[in-house]
């Protein structure tokens, strides 16, 4: 199983050893871990660097995050450039929802937008996947500037949309994945049946804090197999064939 979106800088790094080396005892195969920032893309890179053979490393700007200034945008964009061998894709990148009230009161939505067009055109040109935050009517906004830029390696992470909006993504052939959410909202679980298997993804978002029956526990990869066999349930597929064709999936665009 591999982790398709976690933010692997965000948990305690003093125990990070531990944590990865329980993970890979119990199954997991591996993790896409994202960046937020700069800084965030550095310390993923550091991460990818003491395990190569876990991690596939993304770096790029989250966008509920003010839009980066000048000079961070093209060290972040040069250091795509330079690590280029070191990474296997670009993200977490997108427009704001949460907090978009907020941001646009200072800065304006074109500006997210050309940040995001930005990522997405060396995202194009050195040929990596987009691991993309963009849910609700961004979801459709995020899908233009996608379509305008001939970008065909994107992937919506814990998808929220409408069910016209989730058709054109996967009509476009992009990935769309679920998180532990799956197991406990009917939202999401109308979701997953209008992605084609060979689609999905599963993913945590980890160390986000889930409810329902994981209010109590701590988010890390673990949760995939319960993720899994949520979806084998609401699917009507056998869980090892679903399985199987997930990690497919994932090592198919990650």
């Amino acid at each position: 199983m591999i982790d398709a979106h976690i933010h692997l800088d965000q948990y305690d790094q003093t125990g990070i050893k531990e944590m990865i080396n329980k993970w890979s005892e119990n199954g997991i195969a591996g993790v896409v871990a994202v960046s937020t920032n700069l800084k965030s893309s550095y310390d993923i890179l550091k991460l990818k660097q003491e395990y190569p053979n876990f991690i596939r490393a993304a770096i790029g700007h989250h966008p509920e995050e003010p839009p980066p200034n000048t000079r961070d945008l093209y060290e972040l964009i040069d250091l795509v450039h330079q690590e280029r061998k070191q990474l296997a894709g670009i993200g977490e990148i997108g427009l704001p929802t949460y907090k978009k009230e907020e941001l646009y009161t200072k800065y304006s939505e074109e500006q997210f937008i050309d940040v995001l067009e930005t990522f997405l055109r060396v995202a194009k040109k050195e040929n990596l996947p987009v691991s993309l935050h963009a849910v609700h009517e961004e979801a459709k906004k995020a899908l233009i500037s996608l379509k305008k830029l001939k970008v065909e390696l994107a992937h919506f992470h814990w998808l929220k949309a409408s069910a016209s909006t989730v058709n054109e993504i996967v009509s476009s052939g992009y990935f769309v994945s679920v998180t532990p959410e799956v197991c406990y909202r009917e939202r999401d679980q109308l979701l997953v049946k209008q992605i084609p298997l060979e689609q999905l993804l599963i993913e945590t978002d980890g160390p986000w804090q889930h409810g329902g029956p994981f209010s109590e526990r701590q988010t890390t990869p673990l949760l995939l197999k319960e993720i899994t066999t949520c979806l084998a349930n609401i699917l009507h597929i056998r869980y090892n064939e679903l399985l199987e064709i997930i990690c497919h999936n994932t090592k198919q665009l990650w």
